[in-house]
């Protein structure tokens, strides 16, 4: 992949994950603060931005969204599709809310 094609890839992903970020703040606040794994304070300023403001965002080259599974446990919850699928996001879903937002909004 060429490096401009990978750039343009990157700024779709980030206008694609803003806009889903400020349509989840504004529906649900609190779910979008911990389905995002973002501050408040962060939430706040994305349902905050003009669209001029999304878009030069966006416009970035660096990837705006992150993993959050820094926890090979987690992740592999989240990837094994060989036991019962609800129970394996449940228990990942409470795995989370245990961890300090510090962590998750960092």
């Amino acid at each position: 992949m060429k490096t401009a094609q990978l750039q343009e890839e990157i700024r779709e992903a980030n206008l694609s994950y803003m806009l889903l970020a400020r349509q989840m703040i504004q529906e649900d606040k609190e779910a979008a603060i911990f389905r995002l794994g973002i501050s408040e304070e962060m939430a706040e300023l994305i349902s905050g931005l003009s669209p001029a403001q999304l878009l030069k965002m966006a416009a970035t080259n660096m990837l705006l969204c992150r993993f959050r599974f820094d926890e090979k446990l987690l992740l592999n919850m989240i990837t094994d599709y060989n036991k019962d699928r609800m129970m394996s996001q449940a228990h990942t879903a409470i795995l989370m809310a245990g961890q300090p937002m510090e962590v998750l909004a960092a």
